[in-house]
């Protein structure tokens, strides 16, 4: 405790009570009361001078200290930020940060899980040096990565007209490795209602980008064959599912440790490419989706029928410069001289893809395959996992 003279404690007071104005203009709550001044630094303001209570009655008046309200630990959140590009070891680390603001047309989300992406290793490393373009050129734009979330409506914007308080949700956003984030409420919908905050983090991107790529770019029907290479991981094991809820007989493609799962996901056959090399089979496909890229256009030409579709969705971290770019623009060119159809697409958030993800989960065609989870504190030992390409299925963050 500190002791003052009650002349300089008065002094202390009426100099404190004078700059209230000042501070309600900051946007501060003082409230006053009994015991003391409850000191609510809303905004986190540390140039004020007491951080001591309001005179006591009586001889031995000692000034108590201020108090941080409630409110103040509320307008901050805990979330993984990074200012500058590199390893997860070395640029990431959880920090406590002020909560975001809700604007006019977004949901504030708290958020319960989130999953990591080869996305979010793009952004954190700014690798392929091309896409700093986007990303930031010489340090990251955005500083909290995380897409893909699940959560519970804390509070919307007042054109919001979807959502209200308490809903759960999951879908799209930016800087969802964090208690909570502001998303739009066209980039959400609302939780599968057979599924876990877990297992609802896990579908966003990666069952998007397996519906948009067979749907939407492969245009694939009932009966098709449909090659899938790179069948286990967190795109593979989504879009597995996908082509069988839409009546195509499917190959995947993966590792020995991973047959037995993407057979069990529904796989009418598996190829094992530490045992066979799939562009050598001899069989037949209308569509390839390719989700490593570990074998040429020209190979990959050879598994297609003559109006088959090769589907490219990957990157390759170790072109440091254009990434997949290169071999991308090869496949486009070859394209121009073969009959079958060598594409690539992007995917993009899409609400109306989200509810057909919900209908096909609730059916029970799909259903998240996850291989590990971790806290929000361990994100960057999760990004490390996923560096290394042998996932089975989707990593989730708990937050």
């Amino acid at each position: 405790m500190v002791r003052m003279s009650e002349s300089e404690r008065n002094e202390l007071w009426n100099l404190w009570e004078a700059g209230q104005s000042l501070h309600q203009q900051l946007d501060w709550t003082i409230p006053p009361s009994d015991q003391g001044v409850q000191h609510h630094l809303h905004r986190r303001i540390a140039t004020h001078p007491a951080g001591y209570g309001r005179p006591q009655s009586g001889s031995d008046r000692t000034l108590l200290p201020f108090t941080e309200s409630a409110n103040d630990q509320n307008s901050m959140m805990r979330a993984i930020v990074y200012h500058e590009y590199g390893s997860s070891d070395d640029v990431l680390e959880l920090k406590d940060i002020d909560k975001p603001a809700v604007k006019d047309d977004e949901v504030l989300v708290r958020v319960h899980a989130a999953s990591a992406n080869p996305y979010d290793w793009h952004f954190m490393t700014g690798l392929p040096y091309f896409m700093r373009l986007q990303a930031g050129l010489l340090k990251p734009k955005a500083n909290v990565l995380g897409v893909d979330l699940a959560g519970q409506v804390e509070g919307v914007g007042k054109k919001v007209t979807q959502f209200q308080p308490g809903d759960e949700i999951f879908g799209i956003g930016a800087g969802t490795f964090a208690e909570y984030v502001c998303v739009s409420e066209n980039s959400v919908a609302l939780n599968p209602t057979n599924l876990t905050f877990e297992q609802a983090a896990s579908v966003p991107l990666a069952a998007g980008t397996a519906l948009q790529g067979l749907r939407d770019t492969g245009q694939i029907q009932a009966g098709h064959k449909v090659l899938i290479n790179g069948a286990s991981g967190g795109v593979g094991t989504f879009a597995v599912q996908i082509a069988k809820a839409f009546g195509a007989e499917v190959t995947g493609v993966c590792s020995t440790r991973n047959v037995v799962m993407v057979r069990s996901i529904g796989a009418d056959h598996v190829i094992d490419y530490t045992q066979e090399n799939f562009t050598r089979s001899g069989q037949r496909y209308d569509m390839m989706l390719d989700l490593v890229g570990n074998r040429s256009p020209s190979e990959c030409r050879r598994v297609l029928n003559p109006k088959g579709r090769y589907i490219a969705s990957f990157g390759q971290p170790e072109h440091r410069w254009l990434g997949p770019l290169a071999q991308l623009l090869r496949m486009l060119v070859m394209s121009r001289f073969v009959s079958q159809k060598m594409t690539t697409f992007t995917a993009k958030e899409n609400k109306e893809d989200l509810v057909v993800l919900k209908e096909l989960i609730e059916a029970g065609k799909v259903t998240p395959v996850i291989d590990r989870t971790y806290p929000l504190s361990e994100v960057p030992e999760a990004i490390r996992y996923l560096e290394e390409g042998h996932t089975q299925g989707k990593i989730v963050i708990t937050v």
